[in-house]
């Protein structure tokens, strides 16, 4: 990506079936397809659609729309969204299905209930009022698939959210911003919304793969207890302060663990590396504490320190505790830190304790 480039805009799944939802509902009241078909977002931005397909089927209209997600790295950029539209008996209302590629909630916590398919509110607004323009008197089902949405699921969170069987329709505003990095806040927060209301009483984030995996076998937790924070450490706390549970664990590398110890609630590289000056500050002798200081990466001041006898991983967990608990509390939780090297080898930990000035939650649950 070029620096200083302004970053293109796209638009979201919801906005997107909204569009094919509008031109097929056109062309099943009025006999043609609107091309290109313009909605009414949110915001009250009026963006045109081109349509990929336009057909009418023998019980209805079917509508397609390429997803353009600008230049965000959207998993679903270029899916082909389709949507059909068929009459129901009037006072139905509009009714929507899961077609091929779009999932089924089969977990409590979510937007939506399970048994239903994966369209959130949002988008399911979108399309009642686009559909009411075309005709208020609507009663209609609405099928939304999604090209190879149950393979591109695979590369999203869904399956750990309990959504089975392919995407979900997402967005709030029908806009993308690039690089907003809102869709995977949404989905970690949807995380611990699903495992509070399964009654999960301890969660664990992890920065990635490996201290996931680490964490599990520490702990013996469900999948469901697992969230997948990666750099969004103050995200996920602050959800977590407003809905909290409790047990909280918060596992990372060492480099992740020790930005947190010195004070970031954002862990990407963007937002600067860890300082190894703090880290040769812990050390008791200034000739080793120059070798960590010189040190390429924050995983070799680790084994230099450890091999000289003065492992780092408890006071950096201790430390990326106190500033954790502050962004936690006064959530009624005990907060746990765990430190992985690559290998998932526990190097650090700040036992379970309750926040500051925090009450206490019931123990009683799994």
């Amino acid at each position: 990506m070029d620096q200083g480039k302004t970053l293109r805009r796209g638009w979201t799944t919801g906005a997107c079936a909204t569009a094919a939802a509008k031109a097929a509902y056109a062309a099943l009241r009025h006999g043609a397809f609107p091309d290109p078909v313009t909605i009414r977002l949110p915001g009250g931005e009026t963006p045109a659609f081109a349509l990929a397909r336009a057909e009418l089927v023998a019980d209805g209209a079917l509508a397609a729309v390429v997803k353009d997600a600008g230049d965000d790295p959207d998993v679903t950029h270029g899916a082909l969204i389709l949507v059909t539209v068929r009459h129901l008996p009037p006072g139905s209302g509009v009714v929507f299905r899961a077609g091929p590629g779009v999932g089924l909630v089969t977990r409590p916590g979510l937007p939506i209930a399970p048994g239903e398919p994966a369209i959130n509110p949002g988008p399911r607004a979108m399309i009642r009022a686009a559909m009411a323009e075309v005709a208020p008197d609507t009663d209609a089902e609405v099928e939304i698939s999604i090209e190879d949405g149950e393979k591109l699921a695979e590369r999203t969170l869904n399956g750990r959210l309990g959504i089975v069987g392919g995407l979900s329709v997402l967005g709030t505003t029908g806009i993308v911003i690039p690089y907003s990095c809102a869709a995977w806040i949404d989905s970690l927060h949807r995380g611990v919304d699903v495992a509070r209301a399964m009654g999960i009483g301890h969660v664990a984030g992890s920065t990635g793969t490996a201290s996931e995996a680490a964490v599990q076998a520490l702990h013996g937790l469900p999948d469901v207890a697992l969230i997948e924070m990666g750099d969004f450490v103050g995200g996920l706390l602050k959800h977590l302060r407003r809905n909290p549970v409790p047990r909280v664990t918060i596992a990372g590398g060492v480099a992740k663990m020790t930005k947190l110890a010195q004070g970031r609630l954002d862990l990407h590289s963007k937002r600067g590396e860890a300082d190894l000056s703090e880290l040769g500050a812990l050390l008791p002798d200034a000739a080793l504490a120059a070798r960590v200081v010189a040190a390429n990466t924050v995983a070799e001041a680790f084994a230099i320190a450890e091999a000289a006898g003065h492992p780092l991983g408890d006071a950096i967990a201790a430390r990326a505790w106190a500033v954790a608990a502050e962004a936690l509390a006064p959530a009624p939780s005990e907060l746990e830190i765990t430190v992985f090297d690559r290998s998932g080898r526990l190097v650090g930990r700040a036992d379970f304790a309750p926040l500051p000035h925090s009450p206490s939650l019931p123990r009683n649950r799994r």
